[in-house]
C-alpha cells in the first residue's frame, strides 16, 4: 500500500486497522508540523491535543484481542529514518520546560521520579508508529497492527502518557497562575533520583517568565 493508496476511497473508513492507520498518520504529520516552529506560541497546547488524540487510538489497541501477523518473521524494513533534527526542534520549541520528572511504572512501590524529556520521548513514540506504518503502507495490515499493539504495551503508550501528563501539567501551571518548579539543573543523563534531590534541583521560575517564553501569556 503506497503513500497513494494510504486513504483511498476504496477503503472503508469504518475498518479498525483503517481508522487506527489514520488516527496515527494524522498524530505523525502533526507533530512533525509543530517541530518546524512556525507557531512556537502554539506548541504546548497543539502537543497536548495530539498526543491525547494519538492515546484514543492506543486505548483502541490495548483493548482489542491479541493482534497476529500474517508472518512468523518480521520482514525487514531497512534502517529507520533519523529523527535527530526532529528531537532537537522540538527541545528548543519546549525550552525550558523540556525536562520533567516520571515515574515509569506506578505499581512498582518506593521508585524515584527520575528525568525525562519531552523532545526525547515524542521522537521515541515517532519511531515505534513509523515502524508500523512502513508495514502498513506496504500493505501488510495485520504486521502494522501487531507491531502498533505489542509498541503500545511494551513501550509508546507509558512514554506517551508520561508526556501527557508533562504536557497537561505546564498549562494547568500557567493557565491556574501557579508557579511552576524549573528543573533546568536537572538532566536525563544524572540517573534516578529521589525526592529530596529533585527538590533540591529544581528552582521557581514564576508562571508569567514560562508564559512568556512558551507564548501562552497568563490567566486572566
Amino acid at each position: 500500500m503506497s503513500d497513494a493508496t494510504l486513504h483511498a476511497t476504496g477503503q472503508n473508513p469504518d475498518d479498525f486497522a483503517v481508522q487506527i492507520a489514520d488516527q496515527i498518520e494524522s498524530f505523525l504529520v502533526a507533530v512533525t508540523e509543530v517541530a518546524k516552529g512556525d507557531e512556537p506560541g502554539s506548541t504546548v497546547p497543539f502537543l497536548l491535543l495530539e498526543v491525547s488524540q494519538l492515546l484514543l487510538a492506543g486505548g483502541r489497541l490495548g483493548a482489542h484481542e491479541d493482534i497476529v501477523p500474517d508472518e512468523r518473521y518480521e520482514p525487514d524494513l531497512g534502517p529507520e529514518a533519523d529523527v535527530d533534527e526532529l528531537r532537537e526542534n522540538l527541545a528548543r520549541l519546549l525550552d525550558p520546560v523540556d525536562v520533567y520528572s516520571e515515574v515509569f511504572d506506578p505499581y512498582e512501590p518506593r521508585k524515584a521520579p527520575v528525568p525525562a524529556r519531552i523532545s526525547d520521548d515524542l521522537t521515541d513514540v515517532i519511531t515505534d508508529l513509523r515502524h508500523g506504518m512502513a508495514h502498513y503502507r506496504a500493505g501488510r495490515t495485520a504486521e502494522a497492527l501487531w507491531w502498533w499493539q505489542f509498541s503500545y504495551f511494551s513501550n509508546w503508550g507509558s512514554t506517551a502518557s508520561a508526556t501527557l501528563r508533562a504536557l497537561h501539567s505546564v498549562l494547568a501551571h500557567i493557565r491556574l497562575n501557579q508557579p511552576l518548579e524549573e528543573l533546568d539543573g536537572l538532566d536525563t543523563d544524572q540517573g534516578v533520583m529521589g525526592d529530596e534531590t529533585l527538590e533540591f534541583e529544581a528552582g521557581k521560575v514564576m508562571q508569567q517568565e514560562i508564559g512568556d517564553q512558551l507564548g501562552l501569556g497568563s490567566a486572566k
